[in-house]
Parts: structure tokens; sequence; C-alpha cells
């Protein structure tokens, strides 16, 4: 049996450890590069979302020292047989850096409170972002818009929160649009398409939550489908009044002008 010397056996222990740390090296930079060529990137599909209204908060704010005596009775009643929050659906298709977002048609209903738009579903939303142009149904109660314009533009700022949803990675980014509507979204770069639900849009990826926080009122994604779409698919809506964005927003203004403290939310609600 041989021995090694003291400075022998070090010499020997060193020299394995620089092999075991450069075969490390090459596995990482190798089984990396493998990754990277097999990584795949979701650019066509299908996406379900949901979008949920916090009912409660929204009818306890409509409710003032002028019409409590007459709406918390209601809003007692409304408690005790419906949820808190409402739930929607919807679809986002999108290929070739164009989305559409249809929602779910509704039922009929003559809940409480269903007069206010929020808990509806009012836009189809069709959105060119290689040109930034976009075509967006809108229906302001009985009469369809059909506007015309450039997409949205919002104020964003990344943050390092993450989160997974629908099976995706995503990151946090905090917005303002509209001058003064607070905006929380998280968006997968695992979907390279600047996109997302109803007009949001503008991040490094799909958006795949969105939080109106003081609006009371989420959309997030709860599946992704990822398949090739037909171009014919992913089309701009055709029915309606046509106009553009100012036009729209002009309209919008001077039908709710004469409804005193509620226009302002009805203005908000129907510009989203």
């Amino acid at each position: 049996m041989t021995f090694l010397k003291w400075p022998e056996a070090r010499q020997k222990n060193n020299a394995m450890k620089n092999i075991i740390v450069i075969l490390t090296g090459l596995f990482f930079l190798f089984g990396n590069r493998v990754l990277a060529q097999h990584a795949h990137f979701t650019t066509s599909g299908t996406i379900e979302f949901e979008k949920r209204v916090n009912m409660y908060t929204l009818i306890q704010k409509g409710i003032n020292k002028g019409n409590e005596a007459f709406y918390s009775p209601m809003f007692d009643a409304y408690k005790k047989n419906h949820p808190q929050f409402k739930a929607m659906k919807s679809t986002l298709s999108f290929t070739d850096n164009k989305t559409l977002f249809v929602p779910a048609e509704e039922e009929m209903s003559n809940e409480p409170f269903s007069w206010n738009p929020a808990t509806h579903q009012n836009n189809a939303i069709y959105s060119d972002l290689n040109n930034l142009t976009g075509v967006f149904q809108k229906k302001v109660f009985d009469e369809t818009f059909l506007v015309k314009d450039s997409v949205r533009k919002i104020k964003w700022k990344i943050t390092d929160e993450t989160r997974v949803i629908a099976g995706y990675n995503c990151r946090r980014a905090n917005g303002i649009m509209l001058d003064s509507i607070y905006v929380v979204a998280f968006y997968t770069t695992e979907i390279p398409v600047s996109g997302g639900p109803e007009s949001f849009n503008g991040l490094p990826g799909m958006i795949l939550g969105v939080a109106l926080p003081h609006e009371n009122i989420t959309w997030f994604a709860t599946k992704v489908t990822d398949s090739s779409l037909p171009p014919n698919m992913v089309v701009p809506p055709k029915k309606g009044k046509q106009t553009d964005g100012k036009g729209f927003k002009a309209t919008v203004e001077a039908a709710f002008k004469d409804w005193g403290s509620e226009a302002p939310l009805y203005n908000k609600i129907f510009s989203l």
C-alpha cells in the first residue's frame, strides 16, 4: 500500500476539485444552451379570462345620505341572496401580433344593481399590435359603437414582484391610464405578445392578470391554449355606429351630462 505525503495529497485533492468545477461549469453552459434551443414561446392561441367584480363594495360606494333609505334595504337583501363577487367569462384570441377580446354572451338578468355598467362586459376589442391601432366595439346600454383609434397608452412601471397565473411565470407592473385610473397588471414573457384582456397592453409580454383596485374589478386568465389559429379568427368586429376615440368620448359625456354625481362613474366605466 502506498501512502501519499501530505503536500502530494493536498495537490491531488485540489486537482480533483478543479476538474469538478470545470465539468460543472461545462454542464451548465451547454445545458443552458440546449434548454434555450428547446425553449418554446407561445405566439398563437386563446386565453380564457374571468372578470370578477366585488359587488358588495361597489354597491356600498353608491349608497349615500340621499338614497340610503331606498338602497340600504335592497343591499341587505342582495347580500342574503347573492355572492360577494360576480364572475364573467371572456376569451382572448391572438396570432400574428393581433388580438381579439370577446366577452361571453350574458344571460338577461333582472338582479338588483345590474344597472351599473361595471357589472357587465361592454366591449369587444381588436388590437393590431404591429401598427398600434384597434377597432373597439363598445356597448352603451342599448346602443353599440364601433370605435377606430390607436391602442390605449398606459404609463407602466415594472416591479420585481412575480406570481404564476394559468401556469405561466408573470411579473407585476403598475400603471396609470385615462390620467387617473390605477392599474396593476401581471404579464409573461413566455407569450411574447404585448396584449391583454380588454384594452390593456404595452408590456413586454402578454398580460394575464389585471386589477383596478379602486374600481373593484379584476381580470385573470384561467386557461391558456397554445394553438395555430386561422387568419379569419382574429379580425375586427364590424357591428356598431362608427366613430373615433374623441367622438366616442364626446358622445358619452353628452349622454350623461345631466346625471349629476353619477355622471363620472358612467363616463369612466364606458371609457375602459
